[in-house]
């Protein structure tokens, strides 16, 4: 039985690193007419509309009676819908997407030691060495990219270092009610920080840039700040945050395949080699392949 959810967790992972696959492609495009505030902000209010339809949907509005769950909706919509995705979507105007992604692999260390030295977590050597291969796969996909440290690196470096804390308490949540209720609150309360910020650095729109924009704040609040994040707590419910994240980082590899396939970006030979790692760290991390230990 533990084994099955754990598989359910590895399943949800996979639809989350099909859809996140898709960011770094629609990132640039959205970026085109607004500033990273202001895409933050609308994509939020988009994702907050889709997940007030699904949670009336499945009528689950009874579940917002419980405070606890608004203590654990207010940390979250501080550490990830503020915090981190306000660093991330403000570090994207300074630096690359393949920067980006390179450097956002620093979560798998950092909720490794966030979970294991604070939270007491225990993790096998399979799963360290699985880590460690998928981190190296992404690396070799993405390290011709790497163009140096900016401003906007660090602050997506700094990113890395609150996301963990965040999913700590989106755990803790999603054992008290469903995700769809537990990403309204995030996604709801997140709003308002995200709108002074905006106010307070001085980013506005017109109203024809939004519509310009609109498409692509569409895809990003019901996709990748929807249904895949919908899926990512179902993961983190049933696996470790850590294990979650290092099986989420093979994206980039999927990036690779969707560019191949949408904007007939033919894979380079080294990017092909990056197979053996993410394949061999996923065998790992999803137990379909052991290592003899002494």
């Amino acid at each position: 039985m533990e084994r099955t959810e754990e598989q359910r967790g590895e399943r949800s992972l996979f639809f989350t690193a099909l859809l996140n696959g898709f960011f770094p492609i629609v990132i640039v495009l959205s970026y085109a007419t607004l500033s990273g505030f202001v895409s933050l902000f609308w994509t939020t209010a988009c994702a907050s509309l889709m997940f007030a339809a699904v949670v009336s949907y499945r009528r689950r509005w009874h579940e917002m009676r419980n405070s606890t769950l608004w203590k654990y909706g207010a940390a979250i919509a501080f550490f990830i819908g503020f915090a981190a995705y306000g660093l991330y979507f403000f570090g994207l105007e300074s630096t690359t997407p393949g920067n980006a992604s390179i450097i956002v692999l620093f979560e798998v260390f950092t909720s490794f030691v966030f979970f294991r030295l604070f939270k007491g977590e225990r993790f096998s050597f399979d799963y360290t060495i699985g880590a460690v291969l998928v981190i190296a796969g992404a690396l070799i996909v993405l390290g011709r990219g790497f163009t140096g440290i900016n401003g906007g690196d660090l602050l997506i470096f700094a990113m890395t270092i609150v996301a963990p804390v965040g999913n700590y308490f989106q755990q803790k949540a999603r054992a008290l009610a469903s995700s769809e209720s537990v990403m309204f609150l995030r996604s709801v309360l997140s709003l308002p920080a995200i709108a002074l910020l905006a106010i307070l650095f001085g980013a506005h729109a017109s109203s024809r840039d939004l519509l310009q924009s609109l498409p692509f704040i569409l895809i990003n609040g019901v996709v990748l700040l929807g249904l895949s994040k919908l899926f990512w707590i179902e993961a983190i419910h049933r696996i470790s945050v850590t294990k979650a994240t290092a099986l989420a980082s093979i994206s980039p590899f999927v990036t690779l395949i969707f560019a191949w396939l949408i904007l007939d970006q033919a894979p380079a030979p080294w990017q092909l080699a990056a197979l053996a790692p993410f394949v061999l760290g996923t065998l790992l991390l999803t137990d379909h392949l052991k290592l003899k230990t002494a």
